[in-house]
């Protein structure tokens, strides 16, 4: 099987001349070997790459015909010693009528033909002049010269066993009102090759790109296209040569337009996790085919190389931020959401106050940002947000200042409320001796500062407002009946990477005053600030120190989350993502804290307040992670 599921798939579009098939076999022979090389499991060409596409009535030349089935059994002998998959398209004359067909060739055998559904007739495109549409063929096998008998249809599905399942359909097949793809991913393909050749027009690109990145995200697979080049006739069209490779939903690789010689597009795509979005997606099991859309022929090939060194792999490094194109639309979605969320909780209690504690970190600081825009939505001034700071053992200067400064700027009411006398008190009750820095020390202090915050809300009839985020969540770094518990957590789905982007995108549109504090908050090193500062008053306490980085926390989070991925693969994954940011040893001894912690504190997660969820990830026991809180991560370690 390939490397934890990842296939190599490459779009590659050749400089051929019309109707030069020998030519243009030279063009393709060079091409295949050339992806073969980059360690192609599948290469799919431009529709009629053997003839070029523009041929028009030279298809009803038998000379043309004979030409394209002669240059197939060249380019398949060429070709042979290589495991990867072929596809492209070539006229193919069945029962006196001639269709428009793709060929999926490998290690020399033509594994099966798929002729084209949809054929366009109008204004540049007059298919239908030449070929007849797939819905007339009466057959399901045809005698292939120098093939033998091979399977053909639009029912054909091809696997290697293992995890690739593809479909073909071909070029205007995906601009129909119901694409072959639909169909055929509902029955298992988890990738679409598309032998296309579509014209370039001002806009269209856009357009193209938009449609195959929309139908790979509808079908949950992968789409391949590959569009005829500039080889191809200009008598009336240009053809630019455009090749898309989109996984669920977004471009995973796109070539240059109107290059004069070959390009090879190459993606590294995850099938495994194509198949753990399909059974996590009610959407896709929930689609029912017609009774005769039911069944297909699978087609098995022969084993493909299993190695992938995932070079061509698309890996976000900070999956849960947002595309820089799309980030200052989509952070405001996400503090709307919260805010929306907290403002309908405030309606529906009558809470006349938000009451937060304020430690100048970040988890706070948004927190009290969303607050401020709750008020907003309600209509209320934001004095009524009572902003507490309640100094520590472990509080230092910079944060506490800059929560003084931060209240006060967003107009919230602010109270300094000391704890290290009461915590003084407990440690007596407990006959705790507090030289000793255990998670007591520690714990005394988060628990005073909730019961402080809870009885500050019964006083002004108001809700707390939690502050613990996504990742804090899934690694349980929160006192139980501590800081672990609210009356409305506005940050529950908002992992740590998150939070720094939110607030540097309020900071943007910020007084400069106000954009100074957030700026110093972002840089600020995460800490809990329950333990003692160092000498020179900074912290000491470092939670990054103690954990391993939040950016790798929060990698493996969304693939194990969202794709399920293994052990082996998140830290294979991790390594191609990080590397030479984090060395291997601090990726895998994060990944073994990430394990452990996940697992062995999912008892907090099974009792943690209401929040909005504002991603796909959350781990809400309500909903959206349900597991017992005594499962064991064995197998996992």
């Amino acid at each position: 099987m390939a490397t934890y599921g990842y296939y190599r798939l490459v779009a590659a579009v050749p400089h051929i001349h019309v109707a030069d098939v020998p030519g243009n076999i030279e063009q393709l022979v060079s091409a295949a070997h050339d992806a073969a090389g980059l360690g192609a499991h599948a290469v799919v060409f431009p529709e009629m790459s053997l003839t070029g596409y523009s041929c028009g009535d030279l298809f009803f030349q038998p000379t043309l015909q004979r030409a394209a089935l002669h240059g197939l059994k060249d380019l398949a002998e060429r070709t042979a010693e290589l495991s990867c998959v072929l596809i492209t398209t070539i006229p193919l004359a069945v029962q006196d009528a001639l269709y428009n067909v793709a060929v999926v060739l490998q290690e020399g055998k033509v594994r099966g033909l798929v002729p084209k559904s949809v054929l366009p007739n109008y204004r540049e495109f007059y298919e239908r002049r030449q070929f007849r549409p797939a819905a007339e063929l009466r057959v399901c096998e045809v005698l292939l010269p120098g093939f033998g008998t091979v399977p053909i249809g639009t029912d054909l599905l091809f696997s290697d066993g293992e995890g690739l399942v593809f479909g073909v359909e071909v070029c205007e097949d995906l601009w129909a009102v119901l694409p072959p793809s639909s169909r055929l991913a509902l029955q298992g393909a988890r990738v679409i090759f598309n032998p296309c050749a579509s014209t370039e027009l001002a806009g269209k690109a856009h357009y193209r790109r938009q449609l195959v990145a929309q139908q790979s995200g509808t079908c949950l697979c992968a789409y391949v296209l590959a569009s005829a080049g500039m080889g191809e006739s200009t008598q009336d069209v240009v053809y630019s040569g455009h090749a898309l490779i989109a996984e669920n939903g977004r471009i995973a690789a796109e070539s240059e337009r109107f290059s004069r010689s070959t390009t090879l597009t190459c993606a590294d795509v995850d099938v495994e996790r194509l198949s753990a979005a399909r059974m996590s997606e009610s959407s896709y099991n929930e689609n029912r085919l017609p009774q005769e859309w039911q069944t297909v022929r699978k087609i098995l090939l022969s084993p493909l190389a299993d190695e992938c060194d995932l070079r061509f792999a698309r890996l976000q490094k900070r999956p849960f931020l947002p595309p820089q194109a799309q980030a200052e639309e989509r952070c405001e979605d996400i503090l709307n959401i919260q805010a929306a969320g907290l403002a309908r909780r405030m309606e529906h209690t009558g809470a006349k106050s938000l009451v937060i504690g304020l430690s100048g970190g970040l988890d706070s600081s948004l927190a009290l940002l969303v607050c401020v825009r709750a008020c907003e939505q309600l209509g209320v001034a934001p004095s009524c947000i009572r902003a507490v700071t309640m100094p520590g053992f472990g509080t230092t200067g910079r944060t506490h200042d800059n929560a003084v400064r931060l209240a006060r700027l967003v107009g919230a009411d602010l109270t300094e409320i000391d704890i290290r006398e009461a915590c003084m008190k407990e440690f007596e009750h407990l006959g705790f001796d507090p030289s000793r820095r255990t998670t007591t020390y520690e714990n005394v202090q988060a628990r005073e500062r909730t019961q402080i915050l809870m009885n500050m809300a019964n006083m002004h009839c108001g809700l707390v407002v939690g502050t613990g985020d996504l990742s804090e969540i899934a690694l349980g770094w929160s006192t139980y009946n501590g800081d672990h518990m609210s009356m409305y957590a506005v940050n529950c789905s908002i992992p740590k990477t998150l939070i720094r982007c939110l607030i540097a995108h309020v900071g943007r549109s910020s007084s400069a005053e106000l954009a100074t504090v957030m700026q110093d908050i972002i840089d600020t090193p995460v800490s809990p600030e329950l333990l003692p500062p160092s000498d020179d008053g900074t912290v000491e306490q470092k939670t990054e120190e103690l954990l391993g980085p939040y950016d790798l926390h929060d990698f493996f989070l969304f693939h194990f989350m969202k794709y399920g991925a293994s052990p082996q693969k998140l830290l294979a994954l991790a390594k191609r993502a990080w590397i030479p940011d984090y060395d291997e040893e601090t990726i895998q001894r994060t990944l073994s804290t990430f394990l452990h912690r996940f697992f062995a504190q999912q008892y907090k997660r099974s009792c943690i307040p209401d929040g909005p969820k504002v991603g796909t990830i959350s781990l809400s026991p309500r909903g959206d992670w349900r597991m017992p809180s005594d499962a064991s991560a064995r197998v996992w370690r």
